[in-house]
């Protein structure tokens, strides 16, 4: 009777095995050096040949006296851009667009508006008239005062409309003011700021993660129609 060798008879699949987990392991080695290489050069390096006034000399930064739109024109402004800041308080506006001036030597306007109201964008309009705009940042946004269920929350009604307006409504109508200028010069920057709210449903924070969701998609659509136009859009999930 012939023996029966089970290690000769394993070997062939051992050394299969073998080279399935060596090039796996290689391509994953590979794809996290890829991301660690990316997000060195997004995120230490930059590109600051590519956000500059050679796309337009204005920036338009919404919800700009706080924050994080705050740091964005800051940063905007740094880069030599002339900054329309737009957001609820005059007096705010004011404090920011001093600010600039001192510390970067730039040309500021301001809008004070609500957001929260869809009769807005008719002054908007008429303010950005006339301007050059290299780069929009849509960063006005809110949230719930507290985590709350749907039917709980006090004045559902309004609080749907307003939550709407600001977060959904303002990132279109402002992208309708701008787009068509950046198109017809095929050029531009449209930066969307979103939430990791709105990556997955977020119980008790339902319309608000709903909506920044919304502002996910968007992006991420307009970006797929505009790409061959020489427009960037993007859209940022904060924490």
């Amino acid at each position: 009777m012939e023996s029966f060798n089970v290690v000769e008879t394993l070997q062939p699949a051992e050394r299969a095995l073998f080279w399935v987990g060596a090039l796996t392991t290689a391509s994953l080695t590979l794809w996290l050096l890829y991301k660690i290489l990316t997000g060195f050069r997004i995120w230490v390096i930059g590109n600051g040949d590519l956000l500059s006034p050679k796309l337009g000399k204005w920036a338009v930064v919404t919800g700009a006296t706080d924050g994080i739109g705050k740091s964005y024109a800051e940063e905007l402004a740094r880069r030599g851009f002339s900054m329309m800041l737009i957001s609820r308080s005059q007096e705010k506006l004011d404090d920011v667009a001093k600010s600039l001036e001192s510390m970067y030597n730039v040309e500021t306007k301001t809008i004070a508006v609500d957001f929260g109201h869809n009769d807005i964008y008719t002054k908007i309009e008429k303010g950005l008239s006339g301007l050059e705009i290299g780069v929009l940042v849509n960063n006005v946004g809110i949230s719930y005062p507290y985590p709350e269920f749907f039917l709980h929350i006090a004045n559902l009604e309004n609080f749907i409309d307003n939550m709407i307006n600001v977060n959904i409504t303002s990132v279109c109508q402002m992208t309708r003011l701008v787009l068509p200028r950046m198109e017809s010069r095929e050029k531009g920057v449209i930066l969307n700021i979103s939430s990791a709210s709105g990556m997955f449903p977020v119980p008790l924070l339902t319309i608000y993660s709903s909506t920044k969701a919304f502002v996910d998609f968007f992006s991420r659509g307009l970006q797929a129609e505009y790409r061959c136009k020489g427009i960037i859009i993007q859209v940022r999930c904060v924490l």
